[in-house]
């Protein structure tokens, strides 16, 4: 359907594309820097007002604001396209490393994570509105503004607007070797305190429990637990204790990481923390463990509409004249969000790229066309596929 239309119509626009990428990568755009990212949103928003879209500002206080544009279709799936309009980089980055195209290598800040994917998401759509097409019941893009920080306040809008959709793309980009995302693990942060009793490490030691001594004692159990099922990790992140040298020790805490392919797998590894926490590591000592469940990010689990998804990619690609495969990742995504809400999603289905938050942060050039052409595809055809899951 449509495959050599989309081509041309990409091939012919790449430079266009080029061009795009170049404004938006010369726009400083860290999620504090409210300032640069509201300038990405203002672009964006009078792009996507000129293609049709319907677009809600939804303002923000100390970040930038976020993004939600929808149009009607003619009927048939409802279809969500989700990025970031945020980076890592500070004030000044985008001045000191323009873009630049070297070969097949482009760089620049933001480039592949995630500006380069925002642009492909305008013009696959900008693609099959050339060729007229419109058969799906509704097209929402969704472009947040807070993906890049740990406290966010774009949650509830993503998951509120995944509840209002039947199929998702992520335009993070494609990882290096061209795979697409299927499915990431469920991750959450949780803190080990541990308490015991301060006492003068010279004259009377005895008199002291070290709280350091029986949190070590705690974290090399607790480190056993990578493996306790398939996939799951357990990183003693962070450790902190005492006050100095000559006393001993009353506090110490652990920031630990957590990662699972299920989100239920993170519930056992908390309780088994729990119950080595309740054991005696050393007498008169306590430890306890502060987590927040709520902070979680879900897993993205590779449903068997996800399968259909993944399938689906694999024939586009092969129609496109490339090979394309689902990968399973640790890393996190705006796109668990939505598989939390029981919707299907695909993740990294931007250019080819890596090196993300780094000077070489890059994507590929010859990536462009034929990724954004995958997209476009997967648009026109994911409703006919999914039409058996309801």
């Amino acid at each position: 359907m449509f495959t050599t239309e989309i081509l041309t119509f990409l091939q012919e626009h790449l430079n266009e594309y080029l061009s795009d990428l170049r404004t938006l990568t010369a726009i400083d755009s860290g999620t504090l820097y409210k300032p640069g990212v509201d300038a990405v949103q203002s672009w964006l928003q009078e792009r996507l007002q000129a293609m049709g879209f319907q677009v809600e500002r939804i303002a923000q206080v100390r970040l930038g604001d976020n993004l939600l544009a929808r149009r009607e279709g003619e009927g048939g799936k409802r279809i969500l396209l989700l990025g970031h309009a945020d980076t890592v980089f500070p004030v000044g980055t985008a001045a000191q490393r323009p873009m630049q195209i070297d070969g097949n290598i482009l760089r620049g800040p933001g480039v592949c994570d995630m500006k380069g994917g925002l642009l492909a998401g305008v013009y696959a759509v900008r693609a099959l509105d050339a060729l007229g097409f419109r058969r799906y019941g509704a097209l929402q893009f969704l472009i947040v503004s807070d993906e890049e920080i740990h406290d966010r306040s774009s949650i509830p809008l993503i998951r509120q607007v995944a509840k209002a959709s039947d199929i998702a793309f992520t335009l993070e980009a494609a990882r290096a070797n061209g795979d697409i995302v299927t499915a990431r693990k469920t991750a959450l942060w949780c803190t080990v305190h541990v308490r015991g009793k301060a006492a003068h490490a010279g004259v009377e030691p005895e008199k002291g429990r070290n709280a350091i001594l029986a949190l070590i004692r705690h974290l090399l159990e607790i480190d056993k637990l990578n493996g306790f099922r398939p996939g799951v990790t357990v990183n003693i992140g962070r450790i902190e204790g005492g006050t100095q040298p000559n006393v001993v020790a009353e506090e110490a805490r652990a920031e630990l990481d957590l990662r699972a392919w299920r989100n239920a797998e993170i519930l056992e590894v908390l309780d088994a923390i729990r119950a080595q926490l309740a054991r005696p590591a050393l007498e008169g000592t306590t430890a306890t463990l502060d987590v927040n469940l709520d902070s979680a990010m879900p897993a993205m689990e590779r449903t068997p509409a996800v399968a259909a998804l993944e399938t689906l990619a694999r024939q586009i690609a092969q129609r496109l004249g490339f090979t394309v495969k689902g990968a399973s990742t640790g890393g996190a995504s705006d796109a668990s969000f939505v598989a939390a809400e029981g919707v299907p999603v695909l993740d990294g289905l931007g250019p080819i790229g890596g090196l993300d938050h780094s000077p070489d942060e890059y994507i590929e050039l010859d990536s462009i066309v034929p990724r954004t052409a995958l997209l476009a595809l997967l648009i026109a055809e994911a409703g006919t596929v999914l039409s058996n899951f309801q």
